[in-house]
């Protein structure tokens, strides 16, 4: 594109990651003309040294990538949570989730699955290749978004613009289209910094995921496939104080392990990190509105969670499920996608669910992230409570499996 370039489509997205892919994959497949501007070039976004992360998709959310045409492509190498078990630091009491303790509700299916982002990305990067109703842009940068009564326009820096019906922002936390839209949001960051590796182990974890609560932070231990050549493996989230983490992260390989194998235990075998390690900074940022005129947010644009649970992406394609449904019947009454009434029943369905997971999650690490004494007593007699109360228990797996939400 140039600057004598003018490109008209249905809808725009801003933002390529993992929401904002998903959305155009979402609507491309229901043949609502859609253009996805992405910063970044595609090919950076699947290597290995681009993300080290892994995404838990939950049982709920897995339906929702597969409507999108996106699971099948990942299915071979996501692998199913099986049991979660979580510990508040060296208490002997834990809870144990076991999948088949939901026969009934999903066919004993897992919790959900851990699938590394990278192989995500490429998957929905093939799928929006092969839609013809979507035509991806990057690398391409947004300088300027304009939403007026008729139509939303997106500028590009090579002068270039994509008018719509409707503009959705799904550029992450920092969101330069909220900025644009004039929505104000409300954040603040945590003394927490996540260290993020992928871990392989000499015993095989059993598809078992595990929340460790430590006065830092939780440390979580989450199943991943078995490499090539048949290492077993996990991801490993630990958070901790930010120069904590900072020092753990530029430690020799040998320390860093010494260091992960004292946390981890023996319950897996000897350790060693496998591939890079990463640093992110740990916050909350909520919107004070999901839309504007002819625009909505979605994902980390609209809100971005502790990453405790692992609940942030999963938050996101509540919202796509949510807005592609109600976009996908409007186009087929031919009706104005950028209508205000879709926009405000958006925001009416979402926000509930994403308030009570932001208020949730922190709520969560606030509680955990401390040694005290009469505190961590507490904490375990409500973890052991829960255990011992099977509709309590309950409740918490259909959160866990993601069927706890409104639907649309």
């Amino acid at each position: 594109m140039n600057d004598s370039t003018t490109l008209r489509t249905q809808v725009v997205v801003v933002g390529g990651g993992l929401a904002g892919a998903t959305m155009a994959a979402a609507l491309g497949q229901a043949g609502i003309d859609t253009v996805i501007l992405d910063q970044e070039p595609a090919a950076a976004r699947t290597l290995p040294s681009f993300d080290g992360r892994t995404t838990a998709l939950s049982y709920g959310s897995r339906r929702i990538v597969a409507s999108a045409g996106l699971w099948d492509p990942v299915a071979d190498q996501a692998e199913p949570i099986l049991d979660i078990r979580i510990a508040d630091g060296r208490a002997p009491v834990f809870l144990h989730f076991d999948h088949q303790e939901m026969a009934g509700e999903s066919d004993s299916a897992p919790f959900g699955h851990i699938v590394e982002n990278r192989l995500l990305r490429l998957a929905q990067f093939q799928r929006l290749d092969a839609l013809p109703a979507v035509r991806h842009i990057a690398p391409a940068k947004v300088v300027a978004v304009e939403t007026g009564t008729g139509h939303a326009a997106v500028t590009l820096a090579d002068g270039s613009v994509v008018r719509a019906e409707l503009v959705i922002g799904a550029d992450g936390r920092g969101s330069f289209t909220r900025q644009q839209l004039g929505i104000p949001a409300r954040s603040f960051a945590y003394r927490q910094k996540a260290v993020v590796c992928v871990m392989g182990h000499a015993e095989p974890h059993e598809g078992v995921a595990v929340e460790h609560f430590l006065p830092a932070g939780p440390f979580a231990v989450l199943p991943m496939r078995d490499d090539a050549d048949g290492t077993h493996r996990s991801s490993i989230v630990w958070t901790e104080h930010p120069d904590t983490a900072d020092d753990l992260v530029h430690r020799p390989v040998e320390a860093f392990d010494a260091a992960l194998q004292a946390v981890v235990g023996d319950w897996l075998g000897p350790v060693r990190t496998l591939g890079k390690r990463f640093t992110y900074p740990l916050g909350v940022v909520h919107a004070r509105r999901y839309g504007a005129r002819r625009a909505a947010l979605i994902g980390e644009a609209a809100h971005g969670i502790h990453p405790i649970a692992g609940q942030g992406l999963n938050l996101g394609l509540r919202d796509i499920d949510v807005l592609s449904g109600l976009l996908v019947e409007r186009s087929r009454l031919g009706l104005d996608l950028g209508d205000p009434a879709l926009l405000q029943r958006y925001e009416r369905l979402r926000r509930p669910d994403n308030v009570a997971m932001i208020l949730a999650t922190d709520g969560l690490n606030r509680l955990f992230s401390t040694d005290l004494a009469p505190v961590q007593l507490a904490r375990d007699l409500g973890l052991a409570a829960v255990g011992r109360l099977p509709p309590v228990k309950r409740f918490f797996m259909r959160q866990a499996m993601g069927l706890g939400a409104r639907a649309r």
